[in-house]
């Protein structure tokens, strides 16, 4: 029997108006929240928030990876992608894309995101379009740079604006949800190269400019359209009337806390940040286990080619491989929040991508449909793990400005893995890529290490916590122990 009386109404963590009535004004009990009320009020923001952002990322990583189609498709041929060249088409995209996200997730948390995100996304389907018509390898180049410019704040910008929308053990089957549209991309991706190459020769344009005009065409289009769809900050949201932001703001200070706040960005919230060993470990996580997810959208046509396939037949079959992959992570990301836990199946992924690598390094023998085979192990590894990665860490920061800087940074070193993954399918190595798969397989442990370290830590953290030997924080001044984010006590974090 609750016999403590109404508890001041918690304060917006995630910037929701807080203006519905309560029986006595300022104050609400966070412990009477309708089941039925929230799962409705879950479904509504679920049917709202996610459809257009998958459409939006799926887009952004389409037009990031169909170079990869175009490569077998003419483009190496007629712009001479000789030795490392396609390489340094790849990896010169990520030079912006690794300097301005953190960058890009300042911006955001002071602009409306519906805004911000299709405002870029028309900019990189203009200049994705623009490939279509370069004559030259150093166009190619100069347009990557620029496309790696505009998608910087997409996937740093969208996780944190869902995150804002979700208690932490509801959003990763949501998180891996979302992130198939990585392998909805690459194998849509596969499947329209595959019709668009029909076009070779129309209007005097080969197949793969064809590729980049039509794709880039359609993400400028749908851009127009997602201004109006993309979901704003809670407070924000007009799909969402006074009495359904007052319950979203209940139910997320009850998951988290309404004390773990960082709502104001000065020099303890910096030290926070940039000292927070989870942010750090997080992103290593991401780097380790991500690069076999970019190696695949950028060589997997290639690889298929080498297998012996014909190049229209090389798309095709890539298509099975990322429809099996895209219902292993939501099905693995289901059974992690119903489970509340990330880093077993972290691991899990790890040893199923062990397993792939270790058949393609020894394809010696092989047959063709032995080595298909252990493609899709080594893609459903491979994938389950990166939304896995972002997910976790996004659970434990707690506070606005901890969560901005977290997810972006996650992201930024996460992605250097792009760099790598660009340059470790080498021709002269081909059809075997020995260094490709032992690179993967080496990266995949060292996100499998990075995890083991982190769940560790935070177990250990835990139970300092629940012993009381975090209490020392609260003897610091007020604004600071206000603005400490999950470095606050009360904060629990999820394994």
């Amino acid at each position: 029997m609750n016999i403590e009386g109404p508890k001041p109404c918690p304060r917006e963590e995630r910037d929701v108006d807080m203006k519905a009535s309560t029986s006595n004004e300022g104050f609400c009990d966070t412990d009477a929240i309708d089941p039925g009320a929230a799962r409705r009020l879950r479904w509504k923001i679920d049917l709202r928030v996610y459809p257009i952002l998958f459409v939006v990322y799926g887009l952004s990583f389409l037009d990031r990876i169909n170079i990869s189609n175009a490569r077998i498709q003419g483009l190496t041929e007629e712009l001479e992608l000789y030795g490392n060249r396609y390489n340094v088409a790849l990896f010169v995209y990520f030079i912006p894309y690794i300097l301005l996200e953190v960058p890009s997730n300042m911006i955001i948390k002071r602009v409306r995101p519906s805004w911000y995100l299709s405002g870029l996304m028309f900019g990189w389907g203009v200049v994705n379009m623009s490939m279509g018509f370069v004559k030259t390898y150093a166009e190619l180049v100069v347009l990557r740079f620029l496309l790696g410019t505009l998608e910087a704040g997409v996937l740093p910008g969208i996780i944190y604006l869902t995150s804002m929308y979700y208690k932490r053990h509801d959003f990763q089957v949501r998180m891996s949800s979302f992130f198939c549209s990585v392998v909805v991309a690459g194998a849509f991706g596969g499947l329209l190269a595959y019709a668009i190459a029909d076009l070779d020769g129309q209007r005097n344009i080969r197949a793969w400019r064809w590729i980049f005009i039509i794709e880039g065409a359609a993400t400028a289009f749908t851009a127009l359209v997602a201004v109006f769809l993309i979901v704003d900050w809670p407070s924000q949201a007009r799909f969402l009337t006074n009495e359904e932001k007052s319950l979203l703001s209940r139910i997320l200070a009850q998951d988290n806390g309404d004390k773990a706040r960082m709502d104001t960005l000065n020099k303890q919230a910096y030290r926070l940040i940039f000292s927070d060993w989870k942010i750090w470990l997080g992103s290593l996580i991401y780097l380790g286990v991500g690069v076999t997810g970019y190696s695949l959208v950028f060589f997997l046509p290639t690889i298929l080619f080498e297998f012996g396939w014909k190049a229209r037949d090389a798309q095709v079959h890539s298509i099975p491989i990322y429809a099996v992959t895209a219902v292993a992570m939501i099905v693995v990301g289901w059974l992690s929040d119903r489970c509340k836990h990330r880093y077993g199946f972290i691991m899990l992924g790890c040893i199923l991508a062990t397993v792939g690598f270790g058949l393609l390094l020894g394809q010696e023998g092989l047959s063709r449909d032995a080595k298909y085979g252990a493609l899709f192990i080594t893609s459903v590894g491979g994938y389950i793990g990166p939304p896995m990665a972002l997910a976790w860490l996004s659970n434990n920061v707690s506070g606005h400005w901890k969560r901005a800087f977290a997810s972006s940074i996650q992201v930024t070193v996460g992605n250097i893995i792009g760099v790598v993954a660009s340059n470790i399918f080498l021709d002269r190595e081909a059809p075997k890529y020995p260094t490709g798969y032992g690179v993967g397989l080496g990266f995949i442990w060292l996100g499998g290490i990075a995890a083991t370290a982190l769940f560790v830590g935070l177990l250990i953290e835990n139970r300092k916590r629940d012993a009381g030997e975090r209490d020392f924080r609260l003897h610091q001044p007020p604004e600071e122990v206000r603005n400490m984010g999950d470095d606050h006590p009360s904060f629990r974090f999820t394994l």
